[in-house]
């Protein structure tokens, strides 16, 4: 048994939030196990260009991946959100661990937060800042007038740009605020049949080497049944589509009463043209119903959307 473990974690404050809420959690429940966190840069963090631009699989992941294979780090925490649907061979991912709130944020500035502010209540040419395609997209379906920006940096690099008036509106996920402690800068949560979110958002995956049983039995138990289920679905549903998180792919799925609810859409750039649609199964089905639901939207024309992208 190991009496030591390394967290990899990307150098943000997001990324060590989550990374620290990871430790402490394994701490709580190993008390004799010595945990630190090593910080990984990754292409993401470094580079500047939009992420469509640089490529969007991997550029949060790969060198945390690249840090396993070499034995610096015994773990990798992810917003699986980042993470590829094609896990590298030797490596797992044996915990994912309870959901955040996993719909999007419409985000004001302080001084402009009405009582009950929505995206429809945005002034015609309103500047919002995004990276997201299918963010975009959503938006762009939703109020065509609008002008999208794009939008890096951290968190607080963005409601900074926000709050000297380089936009009028971001769009950001709840997850990621809450967990900051930056609940209060959410004006309104959209609701997921206003804004359906990416494939994984709000949840933390831990990723190990397979053969590192110590690891592996360590973080397992930090793993949620229920949220795994859900992000199975999703992720197959993405891994059929052979999306990745620069495309305009959403997917979110539901796990109430033994049932899965899967509801995915993809969408052109523009938010001209949307397919969605909505399946649900028993809890045996995860995976099958992730790639049923992705077959009926190629079907319909998903991959000429998906080719225009």
């Amino acid at each position: 048994m190991k009496n030591s473990l390394v967290i990899g974690s990307r150098g943000s404050k997001l990324a060590l939030t989550q990374s620290g809420m990871v430790k402490a959690e394994l701490e709580l429940l190993n008390p004799s196990l010595d945990i630190r966190i090593e910080i990984i840069k990754t292409s993401g963090d470094v580079k500047t260009e939009p992420l469509s631009v640089i490529g969007g699989k991997g550029v949060f992941t790969k060198e945390l991946e690249d840090a396993l294979f070499d034995g610096r780090i015994d773990l990798a925490v992810h917003s699986l959100k980042d993470l590829p649907t094609i896990v590298p061979e030797g490596l797992a991912i044996p915990a994912i661990c309870k959901r955040e709130d996993p719909r999007d944020a419409l985000v004001l500035r302080l001084r402009e937060r009405g009582s009950q502010p929505s995206v429809e209540d945005l002034p015609k040419g309103a500047i919002v800042g995004t990276s997201s395609p299918r963010r975009l997209a959503q938006l762009k379906q939703l109020r065509g007038d609008l002008v999208c920006k794009d939008l890096r940096g951290n968190v607080d690099t963005r409601l900074r740009k926000l709050d000297e008036g380089q936009y009028d509106a971001l769009l950001l996920a709840c997850a990621g605020l809450r967990r900051l402690g930056l609940e209060q800068r959410i004006s309104a949560p959209l609701s997921t049949s206003q804004m359906l979110p990416a494939v994984g958002q709000g949840a933390i995956g831990i990723e190990t080497r397979v053969a590192d049983e110590a690891a592996i039995a360590a973080v397992s138990k930090l793993d949620h049944k229920f949220t795994r289920l859900a992000c199975i679905t999703e992720r197959a549903f993405l891994r059929a589509l052979g999306g990745g998180c620069q495309l305009p792919i959403a997917g979110h799925a539901v796990v109430r009463e033994k049932r899965i609810r899967l509801d995915g859409l993809v969408a052109d750039p523009d938010g001209k043209q949307i397919v969605r649609d909505r399946i649900s199964g028993s809890l045996d089905e995860a995976e099958d119903l992730g790639n049923r639901l992705a077959k009926r939207l190629l079907e319909r024309g998903a991959d000429k959307l998906l080719a225009s992208a």
